[in-house]
Order: C-alpha cells, then sequence, then structure tokens
C-alpha cells in the first residue's frame, strides 16, 4: 500500500541536511531539487501538498548527491544563464548567476547595430553565445571551445537551441591562440565576449567548482591571466574599429584586468563592472576608430 508524505516536510529535512554538509543555499536548493522531481516551477511547490514513497525516495537520492557536494546543476541537468537554459554535467564548466550581468552588458551594447556579428570565447557549454543569440535573433554568433568534452555539451545546447527555433550558432572546436581558427573573421567582429579560466592557482575554491568543474575552465596560472593575456590580442584582431568586448573576471582582478586592457593601444573606454553580488567580475572595451587616435 502507498503512503503519502508531506512534501514541506520533506523539504525541511533534506534544507537542513544541505546546511549541515555547508551548502551555501540549503532552502533553495532543497527547493528546486523537489521542483525538478516534480515537473513544476519552485514556485508552485505549496500547490502539491503530498508525495508518495517512490518520491520520496527519487528526492533523497538528488538531497545526498547534493550533500556530497555534487553540483546542483548536474543533479537536475540544467543551468540557467539569463533567458536560455542549457545542458550541462561532467566535463564542463556550469555557468554562474554572476555571468548575466556580462549578457546584459553585451547585448545592451550591440542594440543600435543591425545584424551584429558576435564571437563567445572560451565558450564552455554555449551559454553566452546562446544568451545573446536568444536576445538577438538576426546575429550572426560564433563560439569556440578548445575541451572535447565541454565542445561535446556545446554543440548539445547548440543543436537544442536550433531544433526549438532559434537562429543558427556557428560552433568551432579549437584553441583561440590558434591564428587560423577566426582568421575570416578578423576585423569584422562586433561584440567578442568570453568568460574564460581566471582563478589563480591554488585558490581555495568550494567543492563544486574544485571537485567537478574541469580544473582547465577554473585556473589560468599563477595571477590566473594567464588566458585573459592572449584573448585580448585575439579579441583586439577581431573587433572591427567601434567594436566592442566584454571579458569576465576574479573578483580580485578588478584592477589587473582594465589595466591589461589600458595597455592596449587598440582599446579605449575600458571600464570595469560589477556582478549582481558587487563584486568586480568584468571589464569591457572599445576598439579604436581611426579618429581616435
Amino acid at each position: 500500500m502507498t503512503t503519502r508524505s508531506s512534501l514541506r516536510v520533506e523539504i525541511l529535512t533534506a534544507t537542513a541536511a544541505l546546511a549541515a554538509a555547508g551548502v551555501g543555499s540549503p532552502q533553495v536548493d532543497a527547493e528546486l531539487l523537489a521542483a525538478h522531481l516534480l515537473g513544476v516551477p519552485r514556485t508552485r511547490l505549496g500547490l502539491v501538498p503530498l508525495v508518495d514513497d517512490g518520491w520520496v525516495t527519487r528526492y533523497r537520492e538528488l538531497v545526498a548527491g547534493r550533500e556530497r557536494r555534487v553540483p546542483l546543476q548536474h543533479l537536475t541537468g540544467v543551468a540557467v544563464l539569463g533567458p536560455v537554459e542549457v545542458e550541462v554535467g561532467p566535463g564542463v564548466f556550469v555557468p554562474r548567476p554572476e555571468t548575466e550581468s556580462l549578457v546584459e552588458w553585451a547585448v545592451a551594447a550591440v542594440r543600435g547595430v543591425t545584424t551584429p556579428v558576435v564571437v563567445d570565447l572560451c565558450t564552455g557549454s554555449g551559454a553566452i553565445a546562446l544568451a545573446v543569440a536568444a536576445a538577438r535573433p538576426d546575429a550572426r554568433v560564433h563560439a569556440v571551445e578548445r575541451s572535447p568534452h565541454a565542445l561535446s555539451w556545446a554543440r548539445r545546447n547548440v543543436e537544442r537551441h536550433r531544433a526549438a527555433g532559434g537562429s543558427l550558432v556557428d560552433l568551432r572546436g579549437g584553441d583561440i591562440a590558434d591564428p587560423r581558427l577566426l582568421v575570416d573573421l578578423e576585423g569584422q567582429v562586433d561584440l567578442v565576449t568570453a568568460n574564460p579560466p581566471y582563478v589563480p592557482e591554488g585558490t581555495a575554491v568550494e567543492p563544486e567548482v574544485g571537485v567537478h568543474d574541469p580544473a582547465e575552465a577554473v585556473f589560468a596560472g599563477p595571477d590566473g591571466l594567464d588566458v585573459i593575456r592572449p584573448l585580448l590580442s585575439v579579441a583586439a584582431a577581431l573587433l572591427r574599429p567601434g567594436g566592442v568586448l566584454a571579458v569576465e573576471h576574479d573578483d580580485t582582478q578588478g584592477e589587473s584586468v582594465p589595466a591589461l586592457l589600458r595597455s592596449r593601444r587598440v582599446l579605449a573606454d575600458v571600464e570595469d563592472h560589477r556582478d549582481l553580488s558587487g563584486r568586480p567580475r568584468f571589464t569591457t572595451a572599445r576598439r579604436v576608430r581611426l579618429r581616435d587616435r
């Protein structure tokens, strides 16, 4: 005989367990796992007072995974960035809410450009590229990723976006430092975005990052700038005069990354921006026009 349990009690129990495990947002995660398993929005959980034994068993298994600090997005299989939902799992960096600020800036920066050409470097799951494509279906969006594992996730997400009626995104596999990879786009790009590896090696990070995110997508040398330095040369070559760049960085790099951009004579209007939590998060710049020199 099937028995029914209180959903509210299950969520309260899960919240306590996740808090004890050191999860930063235990109640939110407990509710999101419940909503995922029920197939309803988190805001509709109050309309489901009771759950059966089978559901409770599956829910407790998910909660146990989160207690072990498996990322919430690995358990649900998806991550949200702005207007898009992308599939994620082992082998690809999980997009963070903080990156939404960069996406909002990027979309606003090309608002007055007809059919903008956009390149997303170090695309990972493809989240930024797809968020821009969703906001600007008329854009010609290109995305680049080196890791074969991340590239497979990006390809899956690009195909999913396309199957849902979205615009075509050109996904390219390869190292951004390869001069042949983007040569056809040099001097033509209106917007370059990037969320590269930028955490200094040796930095203590949460288990969700240190254990489950690929190290090559997180760490970038002693000062965290080993990828950003060469990336700036790539971006400068891609941008047309007047084109803009937005690159995410560590919250300790609010001075060092803008300084790197200011050292490039072809870049102007360098500005650092804060994320949703008020921390330094990304830097923007504009490719100078001839009259600016």
